[in-house]
């Protein structure tokens, strides 16, 4: 290699180096201070309770659970004290100089510390007052309430608290309501025995799966993208493609899908990886609106795609009762559709503005970064052959977590110093606050729904108000999960209609993965949605776009995924439910039809589609789309008349040019 070529090499991966260590820890922070640590003893106690949960969640993985109340409560204590810490009144972030609201803040760190040691302080005797509450019981809980919807205001937004509050209205005051949520009111007694006391609410099964899986999974992405897993990621996507038309647009879908499945956050990602593809896609020629849709698209279509999926994947499998490896299995053929769709519109939209390339001499050595880095995708695979062989998630992310830290010390380029390990710790924990916060709010709903009984009134309205017509009361479902996703997280979305909407579905007839996968999929695509694009908005800040143009694009690129729900409930042998013929043509159905209806939205195929070829393509998707085998075939039939026909055109018009 010449010296041009090893310097074009190490520019990406220079840039790429920096984009990964540019994030610091409060650890790291406080270290760097000229002053001792002890001057910065809110940011050592930050550090020190990330740090301790962190090595909390570990001891429990490997030791067994505690008892079900105390191991959740003790988690969700250190969450909200984090909460109140890392989110402070008045300031933007707990690295600003403290003002007079940090009385208040220390006020609500104590007090939930207090309930928490009033609960341990005798845990048997806290369960057994269950359905009989002292007064104490009543004045904790329904302080602790008021702490927890606090805590979610800060680190989830008022709209979480809105509708947690709602619902705590409704069921204390149901007879003051109309329509489906007049009823019988529920008095303090009841509510805080449902929400406090017992495991039906705040400590419910979005608790539970948040405190025993999700987190160590959290922690095992933040681990993870410390060892250089990150630049791992994005140097072998670059490597892969970056030379071909369109190359970073499809490196940024290689590495997106790869960091997102990890990390389980679209924002973080399209601010991670975004950083350096988005860059280099407007610098082949895309424009910038359409560099940042594609990142925006790609990182939020990493919660779908297994092994490591968002928090709400975990959260299925328990309501659904069924292993963790059953919802991965059957997500992975749409999260594969979905990025294979928009693989090829990056292409089409290469082709069509004829966009240049990335020089192979400035791209990274694949052969270089297997060895050097290539060992860390062991621990992810470690992962699904543990729960593929029948061991618990929390069981999986545990061993995984000890392989990582094990085979980074492998290679020089991946070992991490014992500062980077309790880093990875604290980043893990800070990461988890947010997420459990959403989780334990979603429980509030949860325990109102069955204190007052409204689910069931709910589902029942739905289907009467569709005429028990499922397309409409998918429709509904639809526009209720684009709304509550607006202002909620994914998790929290998906758990409000699970409570609310998804027994309606199953009850007419819908396969239940297929009924949960459809609200956890349009609870994802607020992501990308307008006028509440979070990641497309993040990607336009990156690439100095106009956000709600970036918005709009990520809605066209991101068709796939406003499609396929409504296709894997008619057609659930695409989550692999049914006998494999009907898998294969569902399968092969939804890669032709995916690539149907992108030629028709991009108009483009070999060289530009006209509006004939274009109709008869969405027809073909239509087709395919459609459960019944004679549809497919006839679907995949119109498909290949509309390839020759395009061939033909194209190819004649080529002669043309050469006869002139």
């Amino acid at each position: 290699m010449s010296g041009r070529d090893r310097k074009g090499v190490s520019t990406i991966k220079s840039k790429i180096e920096y984009q990964e260590t540019k994030k610091e820890s409060i650890l790291e922070w406080l270290l760097r201070q000229e002053k001792s640590i002890f001057n910065y003893p809110v940011e050592l106690i930050i550090c020190l309770l990330s740090i301790s949960l962190t090595i909390y969640h570990l001891f429990v993985a490997y030791a067994g659970s505690l008892e079900a109340h105390a191991f959740r409560s003790t988690h969700l204590a250190f969450i909200m004290v984090l909460c109140f810490l890392l989110k402070p009144l008045g300031r933007h972030s707990w690295s600003a100089p403290k003002n007079r609201w940090f009385t208040v803040d220390l006020l609500l760190v104590l007090l939930t510390i207090a309930i928490q040691v009033y609960k341990l302080r005798d845990m048997d005797a806290f369960i057994q007052r269950q359905g009989d509450l002292t007064n104490l019981d009543i004045w904790a809980g329904t302080l602790f309430l008021l702490l927890l919807l606090e805590a979610t205001r800060r680190a989830v937004g008022w709209a979480m608290v809105i509708i947690a509050g709602f619902f705590l209205l409704q069921t204390a005051f149901s007879d003051r309501f109309f329509g489906i949520f007049y009823g019988p009111p529920s008095d303090l007694f009841t509510i805080i025995d449902y929400l406090f006391m017992r495991e039906n609410g705040v400590y419910s099964i979005p608790l539970m799966v948040m405190a025993t899986y999700i987190f160590l999974f959290i922690l095992f992405g933040a681990i993870l993208v410390r060892s250089g897993a990150g630049r791992f990621f994005i140097n072998v996507a670059m490597a892969l493609t970056g030379s071909k038309v369109g190359g970073p647009a499809k490196a940024s879908v290689v590495s997106s899908c790869l960091m997102a499945s990890v990390s389980g956050s679209a924002v973080a990602n399209v601010v991670t990886t975004g950083s350096f593809t988005i860059p280099l896609m407007k610098r082949v020629g895309y424009r910038p609106y359409f560099a940042a849709a594609v990142e925006a698209c790609a990182s939020s279509g990493g919660q779908i795609m297994p092994p490591v999926m968002g928090a709400a994947a975990f959260v299925i499998a328990e309501f659904l009762n069924v292993p963790y490896l059953s919802v991965a299995k059957a997500s992975i053929v749409p999260a594969l559709i979905y990025f294979f769709s928009i693989f090829v519109m990056v292409h089409f939209e290469a082709r069509k503005k004829n966009l240049g390339t990335v020089s192979e001499r400035e791209l990274p050595d694949l052969n270089t970064e297997l060895k050097s880095s290539g060992h860390l995708f062991l621990s992810i695979v470690l992962i699904v052959v543990l729960m593929v062989i029948g061991y618990t998630p929390m069981f999986a992310a545990f061993y995984a977590i000890l392989s990582i830290l094990v085979l980074s010390m492998i290679r020089k380029e991946t070992r991490m110093s014992p500062l980077q390990m309790l880093s990875s710790f604290e980043e893990g924990a800070r990461q988890a606050v947010s997420v459990s916060i959403a989780c334990a709010a979603a429980g509030i709903i949860i325990g109102c729904v069955f204190v007052s009984g409204l689910g069931l009134k709910f589902s029942t309205m739905l289907v009467d108000l569709a005429g028990g017509h499922l397309l409409l009361v998918l429709i509904l479902t639809m526009f209720a999960s684009l709304i509550l996703g607006m202002g909620l997280t994914t998790t929290a979305v998906y758990i409000t209609l699970a409570a609310l909407v998804i027994p309606s579905l199953v009850n007419m007839g819908v396969e239940p993965i297929a009924a949960h996968l459809f609200a956890f999929y349009f609870g994802l695509v607020s992501a990308i949605t307008p006028p509440v694009a979070l990641a497309s908005f993040a990607a336009a800040g990156v690439a100095n776009a106009p956000p709600m143009l970036t918005g709009l694009h990520s809605f066209r690129l991101g068709i796939a995924k406003y499609i396929l729900p409504f296709v894997f409930v008619y057609n659930p042998a695409m989550l692999f439910a049914g006998d494999w013929f009907s898998i294969v043509m569902a399968v092969a159905g939804g890669f032709g039809g995916i690539y149907a209806l992108t030629v028709t939205t991009e108009g483009w195929m070999i060289e530009r589609v006209g509006w004939p070829l274009r109709i008869g393509m969405a027809g073909a998707a239509v087709l395919m789309f459609h459960p019944d085998k004679l549809t497919d075939v006839a679907g995949w039939i119109v498909f290949l008349v509309m390839v020759m026909l395009h061939r033909h055109s194209v190819t004649t018009a080529q002669r043309m040019e050469v006869k002139v």
